[in-house]
């Protein structure tokens, strides 16, 4: 194996040879001829803890008598020790930068969710930069060759005449705190220093630098450490918020495009037509590229790329260990597969997407560090491994990532010109996609049954940078069979249909039946949307609307992250990916503008009909109609020539303004009508929704809060601590969701080990930007018996209660859900991947506008097992199994000695079901037998094992398959609603939002439609 790979790595380091030798050499260290400012190197060297975490490139400073250095605005060198900057000072000093040097020039690129800016400063020579515009207008080119009809002469022009640009991001990540200062100083070195080393950067390539990515995150950030400062000998408060919805996983938000950050940092990098990504992290010792990270790679990304991490990675590792820098290594167990990480932006948009992790203390304190020995010990990759121990500081830090980051912007600039020939290349080969690889394109029926979530999936991708086209006739093209070509959502549940007779016939989706050995065709109607895979950012559509396999016995058992993300499952919306090459010359326009659903008012009448297809946008309506009476219909019906789905909306006394508005607005058909059909019907209600968030984390409810944000889904956010002090919760929200949480049962009722201080999360003076979201004396108290009294008092009172994965494991174990037990998995292995559910009672107001199948997100979810019986494990022995004794595996057991005894048939149930009662169960149990009204009712269930999997890994799941998978228990005048799945994940899954917008708009009826059988 490690042959092999040294076999492999032989062509690349002669690679690297070669390119290093074509751009000449030249020994990095200060010029002689400038000054130093001595006081700012003295103390660089003093805040250095040992002499080789230093190199020539950042063991002192050049001196200017106009350039302020980063100490006019932090009042000490870049990493002193107690000296962290709000990312306002960091802004404050780079346009001071700016101000005094014709080298940099600093941009605004947006602002966060919370108003503060975002910028990105260009370094570079003053000739670079005058000619920008002009160097953008050849990348251009590059970057879509069409526009220079893939003349490849053309092309080397182009490249000869053109500077790359090379695009550093630091701390999307809050704790991890040093790149702001190293970044900071770094823009002085390249705007300053006059080293042969640094000008040959200068003048070969721009820099463009984001400082700090993850802006209210940061400010939060800096606070908490003023804090620590001031109470040094306390214990440190968690940085409970980063950002304003999410912490971790806004490095994973590159697929769904959720947080403005990212969509920032996208269109910087698309903008300037940037040629790498290189975002900046903290973790281990002491600097990982972890770009070049281990299998499997990234199944879309073009193998060029692949190449480009590898000569770049070893490149740094190469010169950092001549450096005597310990600790630099490329190879580890980090896998390149999800396209998700902010980098990868850079990845699928034909650059080069590149990652660093550098040591780190999580503030600026100098700290001895000790390492285990899996961080300290030799291996193949890793010759020149960190210490054992270390005193470690954050100017250690400081010098790693800027002399990583110079080292590669040499070796870049060095060789700007193979980078930009390469750049060419990618996009081009990404054009040519459909007659390369394939597929040829993508297509969206146009009468897709959810117009507004395809409208919405398809906005991602023109945000993207994806170019969409429209259908402006029906056209015929042949088709895969299987879920390779479409997904499997159904579209029985679509736009309101029309009933039998009415004309004019809408256009459908017709498949022919091929003949043996010919692969079916498929016509799709006019208005329908092509993704063409013929466009320079064929990679990323490609990349996010195809499918995953990552297989089970894959060498790599170590998955960093989730191992599916197939958009139009996700949306569940129609998807076909059509290898055949007819698809480009169907007649089609493209689009211009945002895709927006279109939204009308039909007929005549004052009765208005909306038919309930699960699009997001219906919630989204009842909220903002909240004074109009609306009623959802228990069952199918027809009206005005169509026929609608079960929680069809009937809405009555409306005004016609505001209807067409809000139509026009969400994407949403009103049909009139003169009188209102004759169904059953119930209201639904703008319920008064509470988000319970615990002071343990708040990372996963916070995409939670950006999915009702995003939808005017208004509501109360309160913690733990609000509900054990609120004895009568009912008098104020109708539904209390509690969102995954990542810690036990136990976690959540007892919170933090009450030991040594308060943790308040508060606004004061010292920590001004926290406390904004919501603020606590202590973080430390859980929710305690009291919140769990009240809790429970609440969903006897009518309440519902929406638990998911490991907080519906919250509730079955502290028994809101007699009769629902969770088994433990023993050989499950489903990582964030896609899992097909199967509805069981389509009745139950959360299954409305679903078909008879659904996918889902699911990542080791509880396997619920289901019993009449209160305390009962709903365990059972496999149908295949007997007990040990005479005959085959089919054969009875016989008793010797004695006639043959008659034995009772045993009772039956599906996996998702409670095994009935039997007489002696009655008899002996009476007083734990669960009351039929009471019994939890399976809405949807895992799929059978054949048709379980749609994408990402799965291994043994054959474990969670038939179990049900969510849940409806309904609890004195009350309910709780169980999900096995994720509903609502990191932006992506908004195909299934709708289960719990059913949940909460029929809050107080969840049990329409129920019949209560023997079983």
């Amino acid at each position: 194996m490690t042959r092999s790979i040294f076999r492999c790595l032989i062509p690349t380091l002669l690679l690297i040879a070669a390119c290093a030798a074509a751009g000449g050499q030249v020994k990095p260290g200060r010029d002689p001829n400038q000054p130093v400012d001595e006081e700012y190197t003295k103390k660089i060297r003093e805040y250095t803890t040992e002499p080789f975490f230093n190199s020539p490139l950042t063991d002192y400073l050049p001196a200017s008598a106009i350039v302020p250095t980063p100490k006019s605005v932090l009042g000490d060198v870049a990493g002193a020790p107690g000296k962290l900057p709000y990312a306002e000072e960091v802004y404050r000093y780079l346009r001071l930068l700016e101000k005094a040097s014709p080298r940099v020039r600093v941009y605004s690129i947006g602002t966060t969710e919370e108003g503060r800016e975002m910028i990105a400063v260009a370094v570079a020579s003053e000739q670079l930069l005058t000619r920008l515009d002009e160097n953008r207008a050849r990348l251009v080119k590059l970057a879509d060759p069409r526009t220079i009809n893939f003349n490849d002469d053309e092309a080397d022009k182009l490249v000869a005449a053109s500077f790359p640009i090379y695009y550093i991001t630091g701390t999307i990540h809050s704790t991890e705190t040093g790149s702001p200062t190293a970044l900071m100083e770094l823009a002085y070195r390249l705007a300053v220093d006059d080293s042969a080393y640094i000008k040959s950067i200068r003048e070969n390539v721009v820099t463009l630098i984001t400082p700090v990515v993850e802006v209210d995150g940061r400010n939060r950030m800096v606070d908490i450490y003023n804090w620590h400062l001031a109470h040094p000998n306390e214990n440190e408060l968690p940085l409970i918020y980063w950002g304003h919805y999410v912490a971790h996983d806004n490095n994973r938000d590159a697929i769904g495009l959720s947080l403005k950050l990212t969509r920032n940092v996208l269109n910087t990098f698309t903008g300037w037509k940037a040629q790498v990504l290189h975002d900046l992290h903290e973790s281990v010792p002491y600097l990982y590229d972890s770009t070049i990270g281990d299998g499997p790679y990234n199944a879309w990304v073009d193998p060029i790329l692949t190449d480009e991490w590898q000569i770049i990675g070893w490149n740094n590792v190469s010169e950092m260990t001549k450096f005597g820098m310990p600790g630099v290594f490329a190879h580890g167990d980090f896998d390149t597969w999800s396209p998700g990480y902010l980098m990868f932006i850079a990845a699928t948009h034909n650059g080069i997407s590149r990652l660093y992790e550098t040591f780190g203390n999580r503030g600026a304190d100098t700290v001895e560090r000790t390492l285990s020995p899996s961080e300290y010990q030799r291996t193949w990759y890793r010759q020149n491994p960190p210490l054992p121990k270390a005193k470690w500081s954050q100017r250690n830090n400081n010098n790693y990532q800027q002399t990583a980051l110079l080292t590669s912007l040499y070796y870049f600039g060095n060789n700007g010109k193979l980078f930009l020939k390469n750049f060419y290349l990618k996009s081009k080969r990404s054009v040519l996609k459909p007659k390369n690889e394939g597929p040829a394109a993508y297509v969206l029926p146009g009468d897709d049954p959810r117009p507004g979530n395809q409208a919405e999936l398809l906005r991602t991708l023109q945000a993207q940078g994806v170019e969409i086209h429209r259908a402006t006739a029906p056209f015929t093209v042949t088709v895969k069979a299987g879920k390779g070509g479409a997904n499997k959502q159904s579209e029985a549940t679509g736009s309101p249909s029309p009933s039998p007779g009415a004309s004019p016939t809408p256009q459908v989706i017709a498949t022919t039946v091929p003949a043996k050995n010919e692969s079916p065709t498929r016509t799709f109607p006019a208005g329908s949307y092509i993704v063409r895979m013929d466009q320079p950012y064929s990679r990323i559509a490609d990349a996010l609307l195809d499918y995953q396999y990552w297989a089970p016995n894959d060498p790599q058992t170590d998955v960093y992250d989730d191992t599916a993300w197939t958009m139009g499952e996700l949306a569940n919306v129609g998807v076909f990916r059509i290898v055949d090459t007819k698809v480009l010359d169907a007649p089609m326009d493209r689009v211009n503008g945002e895709i927006r659903a279109p939204g009308a008012i039909i007929g005549t009448g004052s009765t208005y009909i909306v038919n309930h297809n699960a699009d997001n946008a219906l919630v989204t309506l009842r909220y903002q109609l909240r004074d109009v009476s609306v009623e959802a219909a228990e069952e199918p019906f027809e009206a005005a020539g169509q026929k609608f789905n079960r929680g069809s909306f009937i809405i009555r006394k409306a005004s016609v303004d505001d209807l067409n508005r809000a139509g026009k607005e969400l994407g949403i058909q009103f049909y009139a009508v003169a009188d209102a059909p004759a169904v059953k019907t119930h209201a639904i209600k703008p319920a008064r929704v509470a988000l319970m968030h615990t002071w343990l984390d708040t990372q996963n409810e916070g995409w939670w809060r950006l999915a009702l944000d995003q939808l005017q889904v208004p509501y109360a956010y309160i913690s733990t601590q609000d509900v054990a002090r609120e004895e009568n919760l009912k008098a104020k929200y109708d539904v209390i969701i509690f969102a995954p949480v990542g810690s036990s049962p136990n976690a959540i009722v007892d919170g933090m080990p009450m030991h040594g201080n308060a943790q308040p999360w508060k606004t004061t003076s010292l920590t001004p930007n926290i406390g904004k979201i919501d603020s606590t004396d202590d973080m430390r108290p859980g929710l305690g018996w009291s919140g769990l009294a009240n809790l429970q008092r609440f969903v006897q009172q009518g309440g519902v209660f929406i638990t998911v994965d490991d907080t519906a494991n919250f509730a079955v174990n502290y028994g809101f859900t007699p009769g629902v037990a969770i088994a433990r998995a023993t050989r499950l292995r489903a990582v964030g991947d896609i899992l097909r559910m199967k509805t069981v009672d389509a009745t139950s107001p959360i299954a409305y506008g679903y078909a008879d199948q659904l996918a889902m997100y699911c990542s080791n979810g509880p396997i619920f097992n289901l019993s009449n019986i209160a305390g009962g494990s709903g365990a059972r022995r496999r149908s295949d199994q007997r007990v040990t004794g005479r005959g085959t595996p089919d054969d009875p057991d016989t008793v010797q000695g004695r006639p043959p005894a008659e034995i009772p048939e045993p009772p039956k149930a599906e996996i998702w079901e409670a095994m009935p009662l039997t007489d002696e169960q009655r008899r002996r149990d009476g007083v734990s037998v669960i009351p039929p009204v009471e019994r939890p009712r399976v809405v949807l269930r895992y799929a059978d094992m054949k048709d379980l999997f749609v994408s990402g890994l799965l291994d043994g799941g054959d474990e969670i398959a038939q179990h049900a998978a969510v849940i409806d228990v309904p609890s004195g005048r009350g309910h709780v609603v169980l999900f096995s799945t994720n509903p609502m994940w990191r932006g992506q899954t908004k195909g299934s939002y709708f289960l719990v917008f059913n949940a909460i708009l029929n809050f107080d009826n969840l049990n329409a439609g129920r019949k209560l059988g023997e079983k």
